[in-house]
């Protein structure tokens, strides 16, 4: 009774132990989608250590899909297209606080001018 009760619980899990991960082709596809994205900003990895490093993390997901370490080349896949994602944010954040201040440059001139007028 208790050989069965072992043989249930052990063999599904030595079983798992076997099964090797998938490709992450749908990652890297993801990944490839982000650096994409951040370069159709204008972005270059030059302008962006973030990005620079994406795009690092991705030629070492390619090269781990290669040697067919799946597991691996999802991490780095995942950690590209994370970086890549706050390459994109950083940039955007950094156009919005310009824009922000030549908004209130703006309103500043105008308060000027309306001061003036009085």
């Amino acid at each position: 009774m208790i050989n069965r009760f072992v043989c249930a619980v052990l063999l599904p899990l030595m079983l798992s132990a076997c099964v090797t991960d998938p490709a992450p082709h749908e990652q890297l596809r993801l990944t490839e989608q982000a650096l994409s994205q951040a370069a159709a900003l204008g972005l270059s990895a030059e302008q962006s250590p973030a990005l620079h490093l994406a795009e690092d993390k991705l030629a070492s997901a390619q090269a781990a899909m290669q040697d067919e370490d799946y597991k691996q080349a999802r991490v780095y896949a995942e950690q590209a297209e994370l970086d890549a994602r706050l390459a994109e944010a950083q940039y955007l954040n950094a156009k919005s606080v310009q824009q922000l201040a030549e908004l209130n440059n703006a309103i500043n001139r105008l308060r000027k001018q309306l001061g003036a007028m009085q």
